[in-house]
């Protein structure tokens, strides 16, 4: 959306148009939720954070892992690790590895060793190819405290 800024990991990244979603359609940090939900078996975030409410409506993703990560410390676990993939054809989100691992490290409470942020590419292939959408994917793993 070219009215919204793209922000990826809780980082405000340099492109022309930002991503469509109820949220601020931080797609890193919604697979990082994600992982975390399913890694302790409690659904996911549409569960948690439908996109019919509009308490969410512009929400930051941000904020919205901290209730994950409430939800994670109340079922006694803590994270040793994420690993998070963002899918992109643009921008080159190498020059940004730094800033958002740093930003992960920070929300998660962890120290930065234990976050791994990386990119690919679908070659030009499909929406994704073509600019037009990104997707992420994110794995953790939980520790019982």
């Amino acid at each position: 959306m070219p009215d919204r800024d793209l922000v990826l990991g809780g980082v405000r990244v340099p492109h022309e148009t930002g991503l469509s979603g109820h949220s601020d359609a931080d797609v890193l940090l919604h697979a990082l939720m994600n992982a975390l939900l399913g890694a302790m078996g409690k659904g996911d975030i549409g569960t948690h954070f439908p996109d019919t409410d509009p308490e969410f409506e512009g929400a930051s993703s941000a904020s919205l892992l901290g209730h994950v990560l409430e939800l994670m410390r109340e079922a006694g676990f803590g994270i040793v690790n994420a690993d998070v993939t963002v899918i992109a054809q643009r921008p080159r989100l190498a020059p940004h590895f730094g800033a958002i691992t740093a930003r992960l490290a920070e929300l998660l409470k962890v120290p930065e060793a234990a976050v791994n942020v990386k990119a690919g590419t679908t070659e030009g292939l499909g929406s994704i190819g073509e600019g037009r959408a990104m997707a992420a994917m994110a794995v953790v793993l939980l520790r019982a405290e």
